[in-house]
């Protein structure tokens, strides 16, 4: 678990290395200030699960992000073969909910 700020935890992240971490970092930290400008960010929790691993190229990865902002719980997931087009994708549906 790596905890960014005090509101922001990434879940099954530790195995990446890491320019792929900074990466996931940079995404996740401007998607939080664009969530966060009308509202306030409680908690917000991204977990990332490999699933069908069959090798490290073609592995799905199963993201699921729980966002507690002013009190309302919203959840996403999303099954993606790309880690940073997935975060970009669960990020925005986030996005879309709470707009």
């Amino acid at each position: 678990m790596i905890e960014l700020g005090g509101n922001i935890t990434l879940v099954g992240f530790k195995e990446m290395g890491f320019g792929e971490l900074i990466v996931v970092k940079k995404i996740v930290g401007n998607y939080a200030r664009k969530l966060s400008t009308d509202k306030k960010i409680n908690n917000l929790t991204i977990t990332l699960k490999p699933i069908h691993r069959t090798d490290e190229e073609s592995s799905k990865l199963e993201l699921k992000a729980k966002l507690d902002i002013d009190g309302k719980i919203i959840n996403s997931e999303i099954i993606e073969y790309n880690l940073f087009i997935g975060l970009d994708k669960i990020l925005k549906k986030l996005e879309a909910q709470i707009r």
